[in-house]
């Protein structure tokens, strides 16, 4: 028989106190409890005190309750807008249509997965018409298609009764405003203002002055708006307008199939590294602290990665830009005008236009004077001796000088799209063989 256990010592008989072992799981078990107790009740307990702090300008932890990429029951799956920005619109809605959600007070703050989320959707969100996001300079962030037209002159030409932007300050205060039949859609520093200016002159043609800017900017105020714009026509005139930013804007086929599916398009082309130069050179006119055209053409110089999402670049992938038009126009719909030739031979483009909108070949070549000055034709009436009329001093501007090797790089970049481009509008435009006589 082994000898009875001492008192005190521990799994003797005599010993009233627990063993020790169960003693430390006990202990252990109250310390879990208090530590349980201190996270449910979001006290400031050990449990709290071993969360990860937040460091500065990085996003909180994810809550367990809301997954990445998830939204609670009833919210809108638009991304959220981020902090100082506005929030990115679907591309079938225009700016203040009633697909925009309405402004609140005190929007809810988004959860981080859910702001970390919207980051990437915004990145990925289609630039609107004209907005272009570089990262060489904050200031460029917004770069507008060229446009002529104020608010208030389009209100003007808006409003019941007006005469719209008649081709004469002489139009008769007759006929009816109609919706147009024939669109002039681009592209910016192509030669759009020199096509509408000369087609003016055809007595069947009237067309508004300003650039209605409809389908890119104002597409919520409707077509009776869009309608009363336009400048009043007689039975067997076409009503045109111009704005040469619908070329590059997403939604603009799709709205005008809408409006009218027969609706005649013209674009005026250039060789796009010229055009690019003379976009630079509009925007340094009005902001002379830009950086330099070689800066803002490349993302990375040395290993000569242009820049594509610079709009000055963009515009002049016309073979993108086109693709999105042939969804909704047969190519015979659209009519490729040459910025280079209606300079050259203004006469012979215009012979092309006119044929086009089914007219008669009034303007001819009595009509234009070559300005050595200005370096381009001037319109002027053949039946009487007044002086010719030319475009503003806004149109050829002098051009800075830039780096032969930024222009060689360009015509590299560009000579792809361009041959595509020429293969589906069936026209070759040249503009290769143009830079290799220079």
């Amino acid at each position: 028989m082994s000898p009875p256990a001492q008192p005190g010592v521990p799994g003797g008989r005599g010993s009233k106190g627990p063993p020790a072992r169960k003693l430390l799981c006990m202990c252990s078990l109250s310390l879990c409890l208090t530590y349980l107790c201190y996270s449910l009740m979001g006290g400031t307990g050990p449990a709290a005190l071993r969360s990860p702090a937040v460091l500065p300008g990085t996003a909180a932890p994810r809550s367990p309750a809301a997954p990445p990429g998830t939204a609670a029951p009833g919210a809108p799956r638009s991304p959220a807008a981020l902090p100082g920005t506005a929030a990115p619109r679907s591309p079938a809605d225009p700016p203040g249509s009633p697909g925009d959600p309405a402004p609140s007070a005190a929007p809810p703050r988004a959860s981080n997965g859910s702001r970390e989320g919207a980051a990437g959707a915004w990145l990925r969100t289609p630039l609107a018409p004209g907005e272009v996001i570089t990262a060489q300079s904050g200031a460029f962030e917004r770069d507008p298609q060229e446009s002529s037209t104020t608010d208030e002159e389009l209100s003007r030409a808006g409003s019941p009764g007006s005469r719209g932007g008649s081709s004469s300050s002489t139009t008769p205060d007759y006929g009816e405003k109609r919706l147009p039949q024939a669109l002039i859609i681009g592209v910016k520093k192509g030669g759009t203002r020199a096509l509408l200016e000369a087609i003016r002159a055809h007595p069947d043609v009237r067309a508004v002055g300003t650039e209605p800017h409809f389908f890119d900017r104002n597409y919520e105020k409707g077509l009776e708006w869009y309608r009363n714009v336009m400048p009043k026509t007689l039975d067997g005139q076409i009503t045109m307008e111009k704005t040469p930013s619908y070329f590059v804007t997403n939604e603009a086929p799709r709205r005008i199939h809408s409006m009218a599916k027969d609706t005649k398009l013209i674009v005026v082309v250039r060789n796009p590294v010229t055009r690019a130069i003379s976009d630079y050179t509009q925007t340094l006119s009005k902001k002379p602290e830009i950086p330099t055209f070689e800066v803002l053409a490349f993302k990375n110089r040395t290993l000569g990665l242009i820049d594509a999402s610079w709009s000055a670049i963009r515009i002049g992938i016309y073979a993108l830009h086109l693709e999105n038009w042939l969804q909704y126009f047969p190519l015979s719909q659209i009519l490729f005008v040459s910025g280079e030739r209606l300079i050259t031979d203004p006469a012979g483009e215009m012979a092309k236009v006119q044929d086009f909108l089914g007219l008669k070949r009034i303007v001819t070549e009595k009509h234009f004077y070559f300005n050595k000055t200005k370096g381009f034709p001037c319109l002027k009436k053949p039946e009487d001796s007044s002086a010719p009329r030319c475009l503003g001093k806004s149109k050829g501007r002098t051009h800075p000088k830039i780096d032969p090797d930024v222009i060689h790089r360009l015509r590299k970049f560009y000579k792809p799209f361009n041959v595509m481009f020429y293969q589906m509008t069936g026209q070759d435009f040249q503009w290769e063989q143009e830079e290799s006589d220079k």
